[in-house]
């Protein structure tokens, strides 16, 4: 028997469908914490470091997983999900020609630009880390952050991390299924 598709009526589907609904409510929950946390501290402060709030909160409890690590994890989790129930909406000759060649750039370049960033913040963190550690004190990695691209609006290097390799992994897969060959609608065996 050959592989198929997954389709509505596969017990599988609901399975993607429901973990799909469950990463979109840990993505939602978190932006909206997110954007609160980050607007209490500009009110009061006049400042804020962006993903420092989300990243250096955990749940459910102390010591367990920090809130970027689960918009890493859902993002990442959620997009796979999409990828195998919404592919009816892309299969085919739906997406051709043109379309389909500036769709496949413009990923191409979202996973160009994404490696940059992972590999640039991941290189800042290293540096920042090394350097507090040449001038003997151990600096605290979780509150390193960078004043870039914005000197009024500092990044934290772990969240920038977490982000940007979240979405290399999203673009570069997605670049990935727009150049396999494409499914037919029609058949439902690979």
């Amino acid at each position: 028997m050959k592989p198929r598709h997954l389709e509505k009526t596969d017990s599988g589907y609901k399975v993607y469908l429901y973990i799909f609904y469950i990463c979109g409510f840990i993505m939602l929950s978190s932006l909206v914490f997110g954007v609160y946390v980050t607007m209490i501290e500009w009110i009061e402060n006049g400042t804020y470091v962006m993903g420092e709030a989300i990243h250096n909160t955990t749940i459910p409890f102390e010591n367990f997983a920090r809130v970027s690590t689960w918009i890493f994890f859902s993002t990442i989790i959620g997009w796979y999900c999409v990828s195998r129930i919404g592919w009816r909406r892309t299969a085919g000759n739906k997406i051709i020609g043109t379309k389909m060649a500036l769709l496949q750039l413009m990923l191409l370049g979202f996973s160009i630009i994404t490696l940059y960033e992972v590999i640039y913040n991941f290189t800042v963190l290293n540096a920042q880390i090394t350097a507090g550690i040449i001038d003997g004190v151990v600096p605290d990695i979780d509150r390193l952050s960078i004043a870039y691209p914005d000197l009024d609006r500092p990044w934290n290097l772990i969240f920038a991390t977490k982000v940007f390799l979240a979405a290399f992994i999203i673009s570069t897969h997605a670049f990935y299924l727009s150049t396999k060959p494409r499914k037919n609608l029609d058949e439902s065996v690979e």
